[in-house]
């Protein structure tokens, strides 16, 4: 059993018992938290799909850790102008591992 959900303005494909790496929530760890925009559910032979959302489906996850990602190095360069803007960014997340999926 697998769903579509939309959380932080992507997609994921979840299973249960799955551990996703999603746009940073205002959760603490060890909190759980609700998906409710669920865009697909299959359940072995069925396939629903919402039109946008499917009606009563919801994924419940746990928050097991608030993080930020590797540090990414942004480097802005124009040449022959001796511009050069070097700058580095670190995205936050949240990992959380879902529970259950109910369609």
């Amino acid at each position: 059993m697998y769903a579509i959900i939309e959380t932080g303005g992507k997609q994921y494909k979840v299973e249960e018992g799955q551990i996703i790496d999603i746009e940073m929530l205002e959760a603490r760890e060890g909190d759980e938290v609700v998906f409710d925009k669920v865009l697909a559910v299959n359940t072995g032979d069925d396939l629903e799909v919402g039109t946008p959302l499917v009606k009563g489906a919801r994924a419940t996850a746990r928050v097991l850790k608030q993080d930020k990602h590797k540090k990414i190095i942004v480097f802005k360069y124009k040449a022959k102008k001796n511009y050069r803007k070097k700058s580095g960014h670190r995205q936050p997340y949240t990992r959380v591992k879902v529970q259950r999926i109910e369609a």
